[in-house]
């Protein structure tokens, strides 16, 4: 068998990256793709590896003299690469396609040492490496029967959404008998760019064959193997995180702070939502408007403070939406004068916008990290703060203070002239959470000097409409709030969605009433785990303690490699002790008892 990788493409599309080299010279995680490539290859013995060079074609040739003397490469230049497709460079290649059984790869391309050995260990003579579609995917797709045999290759013309959950993308990895070649696939190739061009695509012919009920070409659908192509920057900064090594992956994963749809069936542990409103008929309406949101401008901040208004029942003059909570933090940490007290561990959207010498910091000393509106009281009477910031239920620790107690404890800041900031961004995953929000008309005018913030991503299971609330019955703080944030701050699909939630509280109640169910359940079989100790949660998420021998990072590491499950270690988090800590959010039933199975067999 042989091996015939097409590398003449230019990759104009990774930048400066492939200013000065070739696109398989590109470097993932310090390695070059060829050089990683060719490596995998060596492993399978090969009689010799075909090379189609073109763009900066002396530079990687020289490169591979240097780096892989052992191996048999003979190349095939494509001197016209930039007036050509890739069908031009097989064409040039076609007679040593037609020598040998053969491996045909593309060199934009990284995967698992496995996936080679998947495609040569199968008794298939003429297979197409395939992958089920996801969001990411570019290029050819594919149809096939229950035998596997490709029905279909789908053109982008053809391409159709609604269809998606029939087709599978070519992962650009075939083998080719040497009687497929020369008696199939390259007269019909000689064909094809006879008639059509030399500016097109392999795979085309693959089609044209495939139009002839020929079941030559079989498929072999990958089940979980990672591989990834990359065609531009953003393609390279994922391979990168799919492909880090032990030392690296969690920091590159952590660093990317969402954008997680384009990793392939990975469940996020990490991030807070609530799992079950998403499933709401409120979805589907916003579904079924995309194109008139993504068309038109939002309203202005006037319009969208009333509607924010009569979503909450707050008045205007004490409202003013943002887009996303964080927005509101950063602006309101920038504007509030004084010192800032602040209960650790905690978010550190707060503290990051504040300098170390304004914070005041309390740390509960015990090791559920407990405390209640008396120990803040106590702590803050004998070590003043201008500001003080109440994360309720507090996050990671998932502490609760009840509503009754965080009015006493608002009492006592407005006779100290001590102003309270209080998050309830996850209240509403507490027991008997509809009376424990301090949003209300009422509440905000008994405490004049209190700020309220809500972020709706979490609360509501949206994170990518970007939305949030801040509240108070200062008018001249939420005056100069309204100043300092853009009139736009907030998409139109945001708008829309406070625009019609009223008409879906009841689905938001119920899907409350259903998530408090699953925690506990969730929380039951946390606890039959032996190397954990759950803390109490009233939040979407429960911090753990990692019991010896394991520690946080490993197990972190070991659920992304093998169960493709992405958790939290909050080890390194200011506050806590010198444990070994991570936070685990609470996902929907399934996505929940996939992580207790990745747990039980760690």
């Amino acid at each position: 068998m042989q091996a015939i990788i097409l590398a003449a493409g230019m990759g104009k599309r990774l930048g400066e990256y492939t200013q000065n080299n070739t696109k398989c010279m590109v470097s993932v995680n310090g390695t070059m793709l060829i050089d990683r490539l060719l490596n995998q290859l060596k492993k399978l013995n090969l009689k010799r590896i075909v090379i189609v060079v073109g763009y900066e074609a002396s530079k990687l040739v020289s490169h591979l003299a240097d780096r892989q003397k052992e191996l048999n490469i003979e190349y095939v230049e494509n001197s016209i690469f930039d007036k050509t497709n890739n069908i031009y460079s097989l064409f040039l290649a076609k007679e040593k396609l037609k020598q040998d059984d053969t491996l045909l790869i593309e060199s934009d391309l990284i995967f698992e040492d496995k996936v080679l050995n998947l495609i040569v260990g199968s008794k298939e003579p003429n297979l197409a490496l395939i992958a089920k579609y996801e969001t990411w995917m570019d290029g050819t797709m594919v149809k096939i029967d229950n035998d596997n045999n490709i029905v279909n290759f789908i053109t982008k013309a053809a391409f159709r959404y609604e269809d998606t959950c029939e087709y599978y993308k070519t992962v650009n990895i075939y083998k080719f008998s040497k009687d497929f070649s020369a008696n199939k696939y390259v007269p019909f190739l000689d064909a094809y760019i006879k008639a059509v061009g030399n500016n097109e695509y392999y795979e085309n012919v693959l089609r044209i064959i495939s139009f002839l009920n020929s079941h030559d070409l079989k498929a072999l659908p990958l089940d979980g193997e990672k591989w990834y192509e990359i065609d531009d920057k953003q393609d390279l900064d994922i391979a990168e995180a799919l492909f880090a090594e032990d030392k690296d992956i969690i920091r590159k994963y952590y660093g990317r702070y969402g954008g997680f749809w384009r990793f392939p069936k990975m469940l996020d542990y990490c991030y807070l939502v609530n799992p079950y409103f998403r499933s709401s008929s409120i979805i589907d309406e916003m579904q079924a408007n995309f194109k008139t949101l993504v068309a038109e401008y939002p309203s202005g901040l006037k319009v969208n403070t009333l509607i924010a208004s009569k979503c909450w029942g707050v008045k205007e003059e004490y409202i003013i939406p943002g887009n996303g909570a964080a927005e509101l933090i950063k602006a309101l940490m920038e504007m509030l004068p004084g010192t800032l007290g602040i209960i650790r561990p905690t978010f550190e959207e707060y503290p990051n916008r504040r300098q170390p010498k304004e914070l005041v910091t309390f740390i509960p000393q015990n090791d559920e990290y407990r405390y209640s509106a008396q120990d803040l009281i106590d702590y803050f009477s004998k070590n003043h703060a201008d500001n003080l910031l109440l994360i309720n239920p507090d996050n990671p620790s998932g502490n609760f203070i009840q509503f009754a107690e965080v009015c006493r404890l608002a009492d006592w800041c407005g006779k100290n002239n001590v102003r309270l900031i209080v998050d309830e961004s996850f209240v509403d995953f507490s027991i008997g959470w509809e009376n424990n929000s301090l949003l209300h008309n009422d509440i905000l005018e008994k405490y004049p000097t209190m700020i309220v913030i809500k972020s709706i991503s979490k609360s509501y299971g949206v994170p990518g409409i970007r939305l949030g609330i801040l509240c108070s019955a200062d008018k001249t703080l939420i005056a100069e709030l309204k100043k300092a944030v853009s009139i736009w701050n907030i998409n139109s699909f945001a708008e829309f969605f406070m625009q019609i939630f009223t008409k879906y509280e009841k689905d938001y109640k119920k899907a409350c009433a259903k998530f408090i169910e699953e925690r506990a359940d969730f929380e039951s079989k946390l606890r039959e785990i032996k190397f954990l100790r759950v803390i109490p949660s009233q939040a979407n998420y429960y911090l753990v303690e990692i019991l010896p021998p394991y520690s946080a990072n490993g197990i972190v590491i070991e659920m992304l490699k093998r169960f493709n499950i992405l958790t939290r270690d909050c080890t390194s988090k200011s506050g806590l002790n010198a444990k070994q800590y991570m936070r685990i959010a609470v996902r929907s039933h399934e996505d929940n008892a996939k992580l207790i199975e990745g747990l039980r067999q760690l």
